[in-house]
């Protein structure tokens, strides 16, 4: 027999989402305010109904969890940690249920990370009849959010904890909160204004490869467009770090220019230069780290379509960030 668990029992806490849609149905998390996604583009909405980098955690003693939601095709897996340590992973693409079995009969912390892929509507869970379920503990953690494009939102990664935002705040012990949207990180003010509001110790930007490919700005309006977004920012987050991060190694994009003009190489210059003008005027917390530092050419095999890295090559990616995170 079991015990089912509604999904909006306050026993649950939610973990990197910026607003919950919520009822007696269901829990979906949303990476933007669900009450005004009026707002918001229509293609940057649908990436941030996707719970990259969500989590949501209690403690319990059951040795069996079944997870409860909507079917959805082309979805990523969810990773179980207990006590912070990895348990197992279980698909959840065109499922209702998934599950985690032989648990460890002790009272534990539990964290599910959900896809970093597909749209997630929680709807409940199944525990043991005898077990019990109880609010995870509170931890201080360094709040860090983080902002950019399919590269952060990282859905070629083989599950959610493999990202490398993921893996980075758990190198780092950094309570993540990852805004990657995959095709729509276009310096967007309503997304400057989430970042803004949103209770952070550490910010990432990620910038430049979604301007390249689907040429949104040009040379006079990319600098500019970054400048102000981070100013947006500063209004309530004067001395917060800020990391900008210019994009990874691409074949055929470094020095061949978009439409507009721009090559990679010249992106990187501009967001350099930003973060120098921003620097130069006071801002004494912003730091430039280049993108061919963090995968560079030598790492080009590990691009399964000259952009995208896979698996490997997040892994890679998060030991570079790890380092220059630790060197600010």
């Amino acid at each position: 027999m079991s015990q089912r668990i509604l999904p909006n029992d306050p026993r649950i806490k939610w973990l990197g989402v910026i607003s919950l849609d919520s009822n007696d149905e269901y829990v979906m998390p949303w990476r933007i305010p669900y009450k005004e996604i009026d707002l918001y583009n229509i293609d940057l909405m649908g990436r941030a109904a996707m719970p990259a980098g969500v989590r949501l955690t209690f403690r319990s003693d059951a040795n069996k969890l079944a997870f409860s939601c909507d079917s959805h095709k082309d979805r990523s897996p969810a990773d179980l940690f207990i006590d912070g340590e990895y348990f197992g992973s279980e698909a959840t693409e065109n499922r209702e249920v998934f599950q985690f079995v032989g648990l460890p009969p002790h009272k534990k912390e539990i964290e599910l990370w959900l896809p970093q892929y597909g749209e997630f509507k929680f709807k409940g869970l199944e525990i043991p009849d005898d077990s019990s379920l109880y609010a995870s503990d509170a931890r201080k953690l360094t709040k860090w959010v983080t902002y950019g494009s399919s590269i952060t939102q990282c859905r070629d990664a083989d599950s959610p904890s493999l990202t490398w935002p993921s893996i980075v705040s758990r190198n780092r012990g950094l309570d993540l909160t990852c805004l990657g949207y995959a095709g729509q990180c276009h310096l967007d003010p309503l997304i400057a204004r989430v970042i803004r509001d949103a209770d952070a110790d550490l910010i990432s930007l990620c910038l430049g490869i979604n301007v390249y490919t689907n040429p949104s700005m040009n040379e006079r309006t990319f600098g500019p467009n970054i400048v102000g977004f981070i100013k947006i920012i500063r209004e309530k987050h004067p001395l917060t770090p800020i990391v900008v991060f210019s994009p990874i190694y691409s074949p055929g994009r470094e020095e061949t220019a978009n439409v507009v003009g721009f090559t990679l190489e010249g992106m990187r210059e501009e967001i350099r230069r930003s973060v120098d003008i921003l620097g130069s005027n006071g801002d004494n917390n912003i730091y430039y780290f280049n993108g061919l530092d963090i995968l560079g050419a030598d790492s080009s095999h590990l691009l399964h379509d000259g952009l995208h890295p896979n698996t490997e090559g997040y892994r890679l990616m998060a030991k570079s960030i790890t380092k220059m995170l630790g060197s600010i």
